[in-house]
């Protein structure tokens, strides 16, 4: 038997801060802390303690379509504790699982860190807006202040299609309804179908997982929806490669013409480890469509894309070396860490040297 049971093990992770719970076998539990996975607890989990942890959350239909599928992504309610996304799979036979807390006040965009352009992509009443970053980035959180900011100003018909929910929304002045893949419908491109008829002001999209998928949400952005959706990329003109690199060679100018007519814009995330106190600070790209990144984006001249976005600041654009250098010039992030995410390595270098010389003086 463990030596805690999972609701143990989620209250100290609570207690202390931390972001996410990682139980596998012959392994301590371990928590992210600020980014950093470190051990819980000194005791040792063996394949059957992992098991009983992990299954004690499951109902049981999951647990048998964890046992068929070998994993699972799914949420659970904790009483007094909170709300919790957990992924689980076998790792070498085993039971593994991992479970993030998902905080039950949703933040305000400009407490995240996010501007202006962001808040203003949530007054758009048609188009697509991606939110980009790669797993842990904070993503979903950046789209569930988007989705309250929406209900709570602008009301209307919010449809949300996740893999598994993990906000829940107030209505506010409109309607929001929540979909989970695999329990209120079969797949991302089936809800995508089904909210062009439903009447739909926005539609957000957990994850755009496949060519179907893509191909729906552009052409909802196109007939009047506002699209908001995520994606793993790590930056503005990956994220325009991705869309287009999925599909065949022979359509791509034609889905080329659409996206840069459609595409609202871009906001690349990446979450960084604080250097003034403990916790992490967001570093964002922000692109907007404009007449030049639409013809890049038709031309298929990516390169030129953060070049395009360095000039754009009155179309409150930013690239990700211009959030660095704003967090490195106040103390928020570290040199090295500025390097290790930037593209242009001389003006991490010069900030640096900027504010040493300030300190000093």
């Amino acid at each position: 038997m463990p030596a805690h049971d999972l609701i143990d093990y989620l209250t100290m992770v609570i207690n202390i801060g931390g972001s996410d719970l990682h139980l596998g076998a012959g392994a301590q539990p371990m928590v992210r802390l600020h980014g950093i996975l470190q051990p819980l607890t000194e005791d040792v989990l063996d394949a059957q303690d992992c098991r009983e942890l992990i299954f004690s959350a499951l109902k049981e239909t999951q647990r048998a379509r964890l046992e068929h599928d070998w994993e699972l992504d799914f949420a659970i309610d904790v009483e007094n504790l909170g709300r919790f996304r957990g992924s689980a799979c076998y790792a070498m036979t085993h039971v593994e699982a991992c479970f993030r807390n998902i905080p039950s006040v949703i933040p305000e965009l400009q407490d995240l860190g996010h501007g202006p352009t962001v808040e203003g992509m949530c007054k758009e009443g048609n188009g697509l807006v991606l939110i980009t970053g790669v797993s842990g980035s904070g993503k979903t959180t950046t789209l569930a202040s988007m989705i309250q900011k929406i209900a709570r100003e602008r009301g209307g018909a919010i449809i949300s299609i996740e893999d598994p929910i993990e906000y829940v929304f107030a209505h506010h002045r409109g309607i929001v309804r929540q979909r989970q893949v695999g329990a209120d419908t079969q797949s991302f491109l089936h809800a995508m179908r089904s909210a062009l008829r439903s009447d739909a002001d926005v539609i957000v999209i957990g994850e755009m997982r496949d060519l179907e998928t893509i191909r729906i949400a552009i052409t909802a952005a196109e007939t009047g929806h506002l699209v908001i959706a995520t994606l793993h990329t790590t930056d503005a003109p990956s994220t325009v490669a991705r869309i287009l690199d999925a599909f065949p060679e022979e359509v791509q100018d034609y889905i080329s013409s659409q996206l840069a007519h459609c595409l609202l814009g871009v906001v690349c995330q990446h979450l960084m480890t604080r250097a003034d106190q403990p916790g992490r600070v967001l570093a964002t790209e922000v692109m907007c469509n404009n007449t030049g990144i639409s013809a890049c984006i038709r031309q298929r001249r990516f390169s030129q894309i953060p070049g395009l976005i360095e000039v754009g600041a009155n179309d409150g654009m930013h690239t990700i070396d211009d959030s660095l250098a704003h967090l490195l010039r106040h103390g928020f992030i570290i040199l090295d860490d500025a390097l290790a995410l930037c593209r242009d390595k001389s003006m991490m270098n010069r900030v640096e040297h900027e504010k040493q010389s300030a300190a000093k003086r």
